[in-house]
């Protein structure tokens, strides 16, 4: 039995491209794909998709705001437990490349400005703002730490006498 599938889409320059390529793809492997233009003739039926979809991606940033706040509190653990160093600072930097990722790829199907978008990306600007605080911390404890006395002597230089 044949899998059926549709997808509304806004027809706007870049969809459109990426759906005509998509739908190139299926034609060359032998399926069957239609890329149909639609009016809406009920008023505010419009509306109502653009809100669905709005919804749909208001719950997406939702989900990074909910899970934003555990790298924002590791942050604020590290630094309360005086680890503050620049070895900390590797793994909440990936973590917040990953919400950028994310914001990204939400961003990507966010065809009408969601209004929880801004929201999210003031969210990991906040985070990211945290990071490059708790990084400067980081470098000026260790900046602070006496040198190690095996590494502060100065060399002689023996030469052939």
């Amino acid at each position: 039995m044949p899998d059926h599938a549709a997808r509304l889409l806004p027809a706007r320059g870049e969809v459109v491209r990426q759906v005509r390529r998509l739908a190139d793809r299926v034609h060359h492997q032998g399926g069957t794909a239609r890329v149909l233009r639609i009016r809406f003739t009920v008023p505010g039926e419009e509306r109502a998709v653009v809100d669905g979809l709005n919804t749909a991606r208001d719950a997406e940033y939702a989900e990074v705001l909910d899970r934003l706040p555990a790298l924002r509190q590791e942050l604020a653990a590290e630094r309360a437990r005086g680890r503050a160093t620049y070895a900390e600072v590797e793994e909440p930097e990936a973590d917040l490349e990953r919400f950028r990722a994310w914001l990204v790829k939400i961003a990507a199907r966010d065809y009408f400005n969601a209004p929880g978008g801004q929201a999210a990306r003031d969210a990991v600007d906040e985070a990211a703002a945290d990071l490059a605080a708790f990084e400067q911390a980081a470098l000026q404890a260790e900046a602070s730490q006496p040198t190690p006395a095996h590494r502060s002597k100065r060399l002689r230089v023996v030469g052939d006498a």
